[in-house]
């Protein structure tokens, strides 16, 4: 058998070494190689009963000397009882459930004695030890049978009956001390680092309240918790005990000191008993509580008024109720989170039908009462929705909550989790001072959903009484370990962390996200369609056709869904010439195509009214600064005569115009060099050009040309060379021939066409009008 701390591999303090606070948690405390006094401890070879180690004081209790019983065989200690002892042994692979087992000390006026068995851990292939431990048997059994069972049952009717985990505790604090006779018996829980908390005590009037009270996990150290987890009892009967030595120090058939953990009288740690000192404490004893084998509090007990030794069968009572506490506690909790996962589903719920109401913005909607704090017991939310922000409970201010949400929404996986927001993005908690724990779901688009905590140490506070004599007198400078100095090193161990996201709260989060994710996709598919439907009314029905001249044009949205600001226009101007629009307003979305009406409506405006190409651009110039100050588009305007082919054109940061002749020679109109539309101030500068007889005129955005693997120059590029090679009929063919399949962008294409010349037929240097009679 292996002992049971050796799989934490602590690097155990060498035999002899003094052991202090700063080593205390290396202290190897399963082989002391002391005792209790309270008792005395053998260990036999179970074969043939020769005694191969004693405790110093076995004559005090048995009247036979460590040196007289080490190497005899155990009759030279208990006389005819060792027979029936080691009977006894060989008989039950088992000894804990049959123990103690009464015997008799001939050589002490047959002084009546507890027998307590166990075999120790020893190493693979080493057996056949049994550790045998002997106390004073009660003069007069305090738990009868009738006794125990009216005990024991009152107890269990209590706890079962314990509606809440709370409840739970304080009847089995209340249970445990009617049955010991300490003074205080608290039940103390551990969190997920092994901090723990006082929930519930049990106290004699006169006591100040533990209730409350937290400690950080180094008061017990791991390999301290290693050994609660296999040996679930510990009794401590005089806090001012001196140690007894076993003797030898090293078990013969090791060589290696006696393995003390199963052991009811092993001697405890000094740093211990110096801090239950310092508390005033005469005697304890702790019973362990396990949840999945694992030790998940203690029920911890206070004598004050003098040592305190109760018997045998006292203390295995009061194991019985911890672990049936231990069975209960496991079920309670349980119930309590399934009834708290109803609790937020039913209020998730609530916010999901809330959220269906798509006339009001989704971010206002959740975040309008408290619902979406109190759905993950939170101290605040904030929500990020459809470019809108709102916060409820305990928030951070606008520059801090923007700070949190770049971080939520850059971490890239769908929930993000941290009761320490100080150890995992340093530069944000910096700027939210007030924020520990964070959960947050990410949603589509950068829009999230975060959940807030504080500080786990902000709410609470001493437990007991500071001003309490019966401590405060002892801690003066001289003490080093009190429950006041435990708790101020609780306070730094939890310092900028909050209570723990559960796994619970967890699925709630995720379960929210989802639904989340379906109402941002219906809102989302219905702002489509209303954005779909204003950029239909805004592009033209009918484009005009002048005599000789072929108007076609070809808008694509974004293959991601999103419709975005391009817009293309054609009208004919007063003055007979042809007007041709190509703009690309930045961003997608309703917005975007409000924008692009905006100034689609506002140019066309400028140029019926305007003098010249360069005023309306000016004109719209001032316009688009004055109402749509935040606003970013390029365009690019030609504008045409129809009987001749010539043109003016200007461009507001857009890309140049491609023109070819009859015969696709292209060539790039002039980039004249304007910001975009937005961006300063600028004079529109005007060019001129001329579509020749059988030419086109191409206007675009880059939408058309741009691919991700590539420069735009690249995407002009291919598209100069399908039009110079023929290589396209139409301005759908255009389209599917230069555009990425997989852009993301919108893409608008407007193509011009001019007839070609009027062909004639000369004889002699004269038309005789023939051709247009074919």
């Amino acid at each position: 058998m292996t002992s049971p701390v050796d799989a934490d591999a602590v690097p155990f303090l060498a035999p002899g070494e003094p052991v202090d606070l700063d080593n205390c948690a290396r202290e190897p405390i399963h082989i002391p190689g002391l005792i209790q006094p309270r008792g005395a401890l053998l260990v036999l070879r179970q074969d043939d009963g020769v005694v191969l180690q004693a405790s110093a004081n076995l004559r005090e209790l048995t009247g036979t000397s460590h040196e007289d019983a080490v190497g005899h065989q155990l009759r030279t200690v208990l006389g005819d009882d060792a027979d029936v002892l080691l009977d006894h042994a060989r008989r039950h692979a088992d000894l804990a459930p049959r123990n103690p087992v009464p015997v008799r000390a001939p050589r002490a006026q047959d002084l009546p004695l507890d027998a307590v068995l166990h075999r120790p851990p020893l190493p693979d292939g080493v057996d056949g030890v049994v550790v045998v431990e002997l106390e004073r048997a009660a003069s007069a059994r305090p738990l009868e049978f009738s006794s125990t069972y009216r005990s024991v049952r009152e107890a269990l009717g209590d706890l079962e009956r314990a509606a809440t985990l709370d409840a739970l505790f304080e009847a089995t604090a209340r249970h445990v001390r009617t049955l010991t006779g300490f003074d205080r018996v608290m039940i103390y829980r551990f969190d997920q680092d092994y901090n723990g908390e006082v929930v519930a005590e049990a106290r004699t009037p006169a006591l100040n309240a533990f209730l409350g009270l937290h400690y950080p996990a180094s008061d017990i150290p791991a390999q301290a918790r290693a050994l609660y987890e296999k040996n679930w009892i510990r009794l401590i009967a005089d806090v001012g005990y001196e140690a007894v030595p076993v003797v030898p120090t090293d078990l013969p058939v090791t060589g290696q000191p006696l393995d003390l953990t199963y052991s009811t009288l092993r001697s405890v740690s000094p740093i211990h008993l110096e801090y239950l000192g310092n508390m005033g404490v005469r005697a304890s004893m702790s019973i362990s509580l396990l949840r999945d084998g694992k030790l998940w509090g203690l029920i911890a007990c206070h004598h004050y008024a003098g040592p305190h030794d109760p018997p045998y069968e006292v203390r295995t009572a009061a194991e019985f109720l911890g672990s049936t506490l231990s069975v209960r506690l496991v079920a309670q909790a349980e119930e309590e989170r399934a009834a708290a996962t109803t609790r937020s589903a039913a209020l998730l719920a609530e916010l999901v039908a809330t959220s269906t109401d798509e006339d009001t913005p989704l971010a206002t909607l959740l975040a309008q009462d408290d619902r979406l704090v109190d759905a993950l017991g939170a101290d605040g939310a904030v929500v990020l929705a459809e470019g809108r922000v709102a916060g409820r409970g305990e928030v951070p201010g606008e520059a801090g909550a923007a700070r949190l949400l770049d971080w939520v929404t850059a971490d890239g996986g769908e929930v993000v989790a941290t009761d320490s927001l100080a150890r995992d993005a340093p530069e944000v908690a910096a700027a939210l001072p007030d924020v520990a724990g964070v959960l947050a779901v990410a949603l589509p688009d950068r829009q999230a959903v975060v959940w807030l905590r504080g500080e786990v140490q902000r709410t609470v506070d001493w437990g007991g009484d500071p001003h309490n004599k019966a401590i405060a007198r002892r801690e003066g400078a001289e003490v080093r370990l009190s429950p006041r100095k435990s708790f101020e090193r609780w306070r730094e161990v939890v310092g900028g962390r909050s209570v723990a996201w559960s796994s619970a709260e967890l699925e709630s989060a995720r379960a929210l996200r989802r639904h989340l994710v379906e109402v941002l996709y219906r809102r989302g598919r219905r702002e489509v369609r209303a954005t779909e439907s204003l950029q239909r009314s805004l592009l033209p029905d009918v484009l005009p056709q002048p005599d000789g001249w072929t108007v076609d044009a070809r808008y694509d949205a974004a293959g991601s869904g999103l419709v975005g600001g391009d817009w293309y226009d054609a009208l004919v101007l007063p003055d007979g010439r042809l007007g041709l629009v190509v703009g690309d307003v930045t961003g997608h979305g309703l917005r975007a195509a409000a924008a692009m009406g905006q100034l689609r409506n506002a140019l066309r405006a400028a140029l019926v009214t305007g003098t010249s190409l360069q005023s309306a651009l000016e004109d719209l110039t001032a316009l688009a600064g004055w109402t749509m100050p935040q606003q970013v588009a390029t365009l690019a305007v030609v504008l045409v005569r129809p009987d001749d082919g010539t043109f003016e054109h200007a461009s507001m940061g857009h890309l140049p115009g491609l023109v070819a002749d009859a015969e696709r020679r292209v060539r790039w109109l002039e980039q004249l060099g304007t910001r975009p539309l937005g961006v300063g101030a600028a004079s529109a500068v005007v060019g001129t050009g001329e579509i020749p007889p059988g030419g086109l005129l191409a206007l675009f955005t880059d939408g058309l040309v741009e691919r991700r693997t590539e420069s735009v120059r690249a995407g002009m590029s291919r598209l100069a060379r399908i039009v110079s090679r023929h290589e396209a009929t139409s301005v759908d063919d255009l389209v599917a021939r230069v555009r990425d399949p997989a852009s993301t962008d919108d893409a608008t294409l407007l193509l011009v066409r001019r007839g070609p010349a009027a062909r004639q037929d000369r004889t002699d240097g004269r038309g005789d009008g023939t051709a247009a009679r074919r």
